[in-house]
């Protein structure tokens, strides 16, 4: 049953009653939104592959391969540049819904493009949308999710990239024999079904009951944390505990003065810290290595000696299968283990792999004619597993850690700034490596494997965990206290801890005053 929901936005809400029914349409929200990523990446990799593509554009040559590909992170570059204000004044819900509409634009001038030029623009309009779909999702669903679902509700906002790349690559190898441009055109135009998906649940979830109390608006945000943990049951003492650490966290902030001013992520020592640290998923996920095989798998093949076409289409396919399962058991390690273990042990496999291929592309290289079709098998499998590897960690972690790390008045402006600094770096790689896999070809990796390592250090020494809660909570570890009187949501949820509902309500009463109460 649907229960109408203000949401203090011009986007209404029709909200089904129970807590399970919610928490699956968030998780499409996310689901969503991730596949428009991973549809693209594997798209341009099939498409790369595409002789009708390729053909019809003209790629002869690395630099135009590069600008084609790389265009959609010009957009994505500049997307997050005004994505947090928009999220913090508009809402999250309709920032997610301009952001939608802005890509699908994008994907119909995509599938209607005539040359280079309209392809290039068209694919950053696509990444400008994208990019603000992206960090107004990553911070609703971070701070509408419970938080006993947080790790597997945000994890799956990129696990589900690598369904899209599974939907993306299956589309190109069943239109890469055509000989017509609906051979590219079609994979293009298909893009758009999972934004149009986004739009289509927006109504039916809550509004983020953080930005709702910011909003002064009490009541409808203690009903979006009813409906989100206890099937709209505003007395449950979950619930209640729960929109008081909001309350209590949020008018601690407004006491000292922070605000949602883009200049509040560097105004203090511990604001800039928080920034750095989320922030950092961005780049560090970016530069790990992964841009090669998810946008151009056929010139790393290419070097491994196995050059036929369609084996490269079959061979994306099996990647983006491979990869998906590797996402799913990292969200598990997230959850149980925590976010920084498995960073840390994605990290440290990663580099072992990087120098290997690296190794072995070398050997090939030396002597291709004389090469066993063991090695060549064996560089492409430390290839598939170095990507299984990196989906580990950095897929679900990407769009978990950074929302985790930083509190409310920084926290769509902090993501926007690692979307910022995630795109301009992937803008950069997806354009140099092309042309790095051409001249210094093996050298590429070992570059890569090195900066790697630095990567590893910098996680080790700076990042905190998180696991286990709440967003409110994880103020504890950076300011030395928490800003809420109540116990923590999972030593009450496990029992190990009491509250008493009618104090909390009397306290609640006194600090939102008679505006909300009354009723």
């Amino acid at each position: 049953m649907l229960r109408k929901t203000p949401t203090g936005t011009w986007i209404p809400a029709w909200v089904p009653e129970s807590t399970a029914t919610v928490s699956i349409l968030l998780l499409v929200c996310s689901m969503v939104q991730s596949a428009t990523g991973g549809y693209d990446g594997s798209m341009l990799n099939g498409l790369n592959i595409l002789p009708a593509y390729t053909n019809y554009f003209h790629l002869d040559n690395p630099a135009f391969t590069g600008l084609n590909t790389a265009s959609v992170f010009i957009g994505g570059f500049f997307g997050p540049i005004g994505a947090g204000v928009m999220t913090d004044r508009l809402g999250r819900r309709p920032a997610i819904f301009w952001g939608s509409v802005v890509t699908l634009l994008g994907i119909l001038l995509q599938t209607a493009a005539q040359n280079i030029a309209m392809f290039v623009i068209a694919r950053i309009i696509l990444g400008w949308g994208s990019a603000i779909s992206s960090v107004a999702g990553g911070v609703y669903l971070s701070e509408t999710f419970a938080s006993r679902y947080r790790a597997w509700g945000v994890g799956i906002l990129n696990n589900f990239y690598y369904v899209g790349s599974l939907i993306a690559a299956g589309v190109t190898l069943g239109t890469g024999q055509w000989q017509s441009t609906w051979a590219w055109r079609l994979p293009s135009l298909l893009q758009g079904v999972f934004s149009f998906a986004c739009i289509l649940v927006l109504p039916f979830i809550p509004e983020s009951p953080r930005w709702l109390v910011s909003k002064e608006r009490y009541e409808d945000a203690r009903l979006s944390v009813a409906q989100t943990n206890a099937d709209g049951d505003i007395t449950n003492p979950i619930v209640v505990a729960v929109y008081k650490e909001i309350v209590d966290t949020l008018e601690w902030e407004k006491k000292n003065d922070m605000t949602m001013s883009p200049r509040e992520i560097i105004k203090s020592p511990t604001a800039r810290k928080r920034t750095l640290i989320g922030a950092s998923v961005g780049p560090f996920s970016c530069i790990a290595g992964n841009v090669i095989a998810s946008y151009y798998l056929g010139n790393e093949l290419d070097t491994a000696g196995i050059t036929d076409p369609n084996q490269q289409l079959k061979a994306n396919v099996v990647l983006n299968v491979w990869c998906l399962f590797c996402a799913f058991g990292g969200t598990h390690l997230a959850a149980v283990w925590g976010r920084k273990p498995t960073a840390l042990l994605s990290q440290g496999l990663l580099i072992v792999c990087m120098f290997i291929i690296g190794g072995l592309t070398k050997i090939y290289q030396d002597n291709p004619d004389g090469a066993s079709k063991s090695l060549v098998y064996g560089d492409v499998a430390v290839m598939f597993l170095f990507q299984g590897i990196y989906s580990i960690a950095w897929t679900p972690l990407l769009f978990l850690y950074p929302p985790e790390i930083m509190n409310y008045p920084i926290r769509a402006n902090g993501l926007a700034l690692s979307g910022f600094a995630l795109n301009g770096l992937a803008l950069l790689l997806t354009f140099v490596m092309p042309i790095a896999l051409t001249n210094i070809t093996w050298k590429t990796y070992i570059i890569n494997g090195s900066w790697d390592i630095i990567t590893f250090f910098l996680i080790y020494i700076y990042w905190v965990e998180t696991k286990g809660k709440t967003l409110e909570e994880i103020d504890a570890i950076f300011e030395g206290e928490k800003h809420s009187s109540v116990p923590d949501i999972e030593d009450i949820r496990t029992g190990r801890k009491t509250v008493d509902v009618t104090q909390i309500e009397l306290e609640l009463h006194e600090d939102v005053g008679l505006k909300e109460h009354e009723a």
